[in-house]
């Protein structure tokens, strides 16, 4: 295995961890899990939700990042990656929310030896 590939295999090991303790962390909040790693599209045009959540009338596409280092959550979320995210959200809204729900996106940042940030309305298109 190439240097490339060991770095993309510990980048998603990380990120599936991440997204465990993003899901735990939103459970201990009344949030109910509804999926994990949604993906839609296929080439340029894919885009994947890490979390979709549930708390009463409200779902929420979850971004989870997870950095080494609390200082670097700050540089973590980019507008073409929430982009991305609000676009692979819009086209599976149908999945996971009635009519009468109220839909966002939010992002929780991770970093060893703090608590979660949870942001809520991350993206406002």
């Amino acid at each position: 295995m190439n240097r490339g590939g060991r770095n993309r295999s510990t980048a998603d090991r990380k990120g599936h961890k991440g997204e465990g303790l993003a899901a735990f962390y939103l459970q201990c909040k009344g949030w109910r899990v509804l999926a994990r790693r949604q993906r839609v599209g296929q080439g340029r045009g894919v885009g994947e939700v890490d979390l979709v959540v549930r708390r009463g009338r409200t779902v929420a596409f979850v971004e989870v990042k997870w950095r080494s280092d609390v200082r670097s959550l700050d540089q973590a979320l980019d507008e073409q990656r929430l982009r991305r995210v609000a676009r692979a959200a819009q086209a599976m809204v149908h999945r996971f929310a009635r009519p009468d729900d109220v839909t966002r996106i939010d992002a929780i940042l991770l970093a060893p030896w703090h608590w979660p940030r949870h942001i809520t309305h991350v993206w406002q298109p």
